[in-house]
């Protein structure tokens, strides 16, 4: 098999080339080529597979391999953007296959997991959240404000990797302003999205308020099939804002009644125990009425569709 430097002599000696045809660019190309580290251990690793004229036939393949290196090295733009050349071989020749970057690798990842995070007027990065950077997560040195509630998200994640398609209740998770209960159900739906398994995540004031802007163009039933029907619904700040009689029995009344009728994993995020929202907001709507019937109904539902967990601590949002 003829060698890198015996080809790039032989090119240059032709006559094609004689008389000062080669241009300067060109004839840096053929140097890189002929000096090469990459080409010249792929020729070594592979000479029994290759013809013996395999790097003459190939000598176009070559440059353009060169090239679209040189051309990714200095930043420039090349017919294949975000895809890297690597020599292989076809039919005893040396050809070029494209392989996608670790940048376009993850680009793509992160497109797929936000496919797999549906989020209604959540913060924006709240798709960015990871159990490694949650405040408490460092085994050496866990926070005692925050570790059950995280030990419990780690084991909803483990039960959910095992058996996916067994009920496991959510967490009610609930605590002060700021403490990091909406950024830990952001981490685990995006733990969840990590082994295709779809979240919405839904800001409840925001929801209820959109829900009655929908009764207009009557699309309420449409919004709500939507959520119910997810396979991990995770309801954010709820109790937040005093809910009308209509929200809380016709939306998420029954939004949670078909969660549990399905067995659907279901979390809550408020400032309030599961006592608190009962007696404090659930049963006094917004005319002031007392209705501790449907509020003890409701609350029936959210106990079988998740498990109450206190999360204190510092307010970590920032001033």
């Amino acid at each position: 098999m003829e060698k890198v430097s015996d080809f790039v002599k032989k090119l240059m000696e032709d006559r094609r080339f004689k008389g000062g045809n080669v241009s300067q660019g060109f004839t840096k190309i053929i140097n890189q080529i002929k000096n090469d580290p990459e080409i010249a251990k792929f020729l070594n690793d592979h000479r029994d597979e290759l013809a013996d004229d395999a790097v003459d036939r190939s000598a176009a393949k070559l440059y353009e391999y060169v090239n679209v290196k040189n051309q990714i090295k200095e930043k420039k733009k090349s017919f294949a953007p975000g895809y890297l050349p690597q020599l292989v071989i076809n039919d005893h020749l040396i050809d070029i296959s494209y392989t996608a970057s670790p940048e376009v690798i993850e680009k793509q990842r992160n497109q797929s997991l936000a496919r797999r995070i549906r989020t209604v007027s959540m913060p924006k990065d709240i798709k960015n959240a990871r159990i490694a950077e949650f405040d408490g997560a460092d085994p050496a040195n866990p926070d005692p404000d925050r570790f059950t509630a995280l030990s419990m998200a780690l084991n909803f994640i483990d039960q959910m990797k095992a058996n996916p398609k067994t009920f496991h209740p959510g967490l009610y998770i609930y605590g002060p302003f700021g403490v990091g209960k909406t950024y830990l159900t952001g981490a685990i739906a995006n733990e969840l999205a990590d082994n295709n398994i779809q979240t919405t995540m839904v800001h409840f004031p925001s929801f209820a308020v959109e829900m009655k802007s929908a009764i207009t163009d009557n699309t309420v039933t449409e919004k709500i099939d939507v959520i119910k029907k997810s396979p991990v619904l995770m309801i954010d700040d709820i109790g937040a804002d005093s809910m009308s009689s209509w929200v809380r029995d016709e939306v998420l009344g029954v939004i949670l009644e078909y969660r549990m009728q399905q067995q659907l994993p279901t979390f809550f995020t408020s400032n309030f125990s599961m006592a608190q929202l009962e007696q404090e907001h659930l049963r006094i709507n917004q005319k002031g009425d007392d209705e501790p019937l449907k509020a003890k109904r409701l609350m029936q539902r959210i106990k079988f569709l998740s498990r109450e967990v206190e999360m204190t601590g510092k307010n970590r949002r920032p001033v």
